[in-house]
């Protein structure tokens, strides 16, 4: 459809597809009349927020007439206390997408490259198109990123590298060394940003906590978020951790009170619930290893992952069975998208969601 307004835009947005989340339950059921059906689309925690959250929500209720701290000073200082780093380093964000398109409205814009991998998370190169930046693709290995190829595109115009570690919507990871290795050969004036929106999942011993490397790598931002692990993704925050000079940059582009007071509550008490966060995780353990083992069985292909989602290989084209899933009150994500048009990626749920997305696989396949 054309948009009279089209020419009037900034460069970039005429080719800017809106981001299509996963279908809420509501409209699912509402358009198929149905009831009962299981959204396993958004790499949501099945657990919710734990309980010092949800008492954390309500104590912040009747403050919901004021304005929060647009400092998130609590919040910053308890963020800054678990990475053992300095509140300057910190930079709060309405999730850590928000955080994401800070970095790109700061170091990237017309004539600067925005360098990521095949199969990358679809924020980047959607903030990087907002600001009229250039996008560099390197192909993907084994459905991840490919350090070598990435090396070979940096350039005299490179604003910023993305890497997820864990990646999204592939689950694949990076080792510690070989990402150290990788940040070390790039150029400082290279900003190089390591999005860790799943890392709380990860167990494998050679995983890097990239937070721990700021002091040496002022050129290099961590982002992180309270969505996953924390089961606060409604609430919508996150944060960046960067040297101080790197911060306050971003800081300067932050809108005014993107984290609400609710939010700011939420995410103190989730940081202090580690038994919490100990159960989610080992739910999605046992949740992978049900999924892996039941996709196994039915003869399918999956790419590895270490996130809380499963990325499988139909070898057909994924849209129709994922159709035929919605019509079974099973909601899953077909990630064409990121061009990978044979692929449907399912979120670990409860086990008996995880038993009833299996049945209905089956019953489709």
């Amino acid at each position: 459809m054309s948009n009279r307004f089209i020419d009037q835009t900034a460069p970039g947005i005429a080719g800017l597809t809106p981001y299509v989340p996963g279908k809420p339950l509501s409209e699912l059921e509402r358009e198929l009349g149905i009831k009962g059906s299981i959204k396993l689309a958004s790499n949501e925690n099945p657990l919710g927020p734990s309980p010092l959250v949800r008492q954390a929500m309500l104590d912040q209720v009747g403050q919901v007439g004021r304005y929060p701290d647009g400092g998130a000073f609590e919040l910053r200082r308890a963020i800054a206390a678990r990475h053992d780093v300095e509140p300057a380093c910190v930079t709060v964000g309405n999730g850590s997408n928000d955080v994401l398109d800070m970095i790109a409205r700061v170091f990237l814009w017309p004539g600067r490259e925005s360098l990521f991998s095949q199969y990358a998370f679809a924020v980047y190169p959607l903030s990087s198109m907002a600001v009229g930046a250039t996008l560099k693709v390197a192909p993907a290995v084994d459905h991840g990123h490919d350090l070598d190829a990435m090396r070979a595109l940096v350039g005299d115009d490179t604003g910023v590298v993305w890497i997820a570690n864990p990646n999204n919507p592939t689950g694949t990871r990076l080792a510690g060394d070989a990402l150290r290795a990788f940040v070390e050969s790039v150029p400082a004036q290279v900003i190089v940003v390591i999005d860790e929106a799943y890392f709380e999942y990860v167990d494998e011993a050679d995983h890097p906590d990239t937070s721990q490397w700021l002091g040496d790598f002022p050129n290099l931002v961590v982002t992180r978020t309270f969505s996953k692990a924390f089961g606060l993704a409604a609430l919508r925050v996150g944060y960046g951790l960067s040297h101080p000079d790197l911060a306050d940059l971003l800081n300067r582009v932050r809108q005014p009170f993107n984290v609400d007071s609710m939010a700011q509550a939420a995410a103190l008490a989730a940081l202090e619930d580690r038994d919490f966060l100990a159960r989610s995780v080992e739910l999605n353990r046992l949740g992978m290893r049900q999924l892996t083992e039941g996709v196994t069985r039915l003869g399918l292909p999956f790419i590895p992952s270490v996130g809380n989602f499963l990325t499988i290989d139909l070898g057909r084209e994924a849209g129709p069975v994922d159709q035929a899933l919605l019509r079974l009150g099973v909601v899953t994500r077909p990630v064409a998208n990121y061009g990978l048009p044979n692929h449907l990626r399912v979120s670990i749920g409860l086990p008996e969601e995880n038993a009833r997305f299996l049945a209905a696989l089956e019953q489709v396949i």
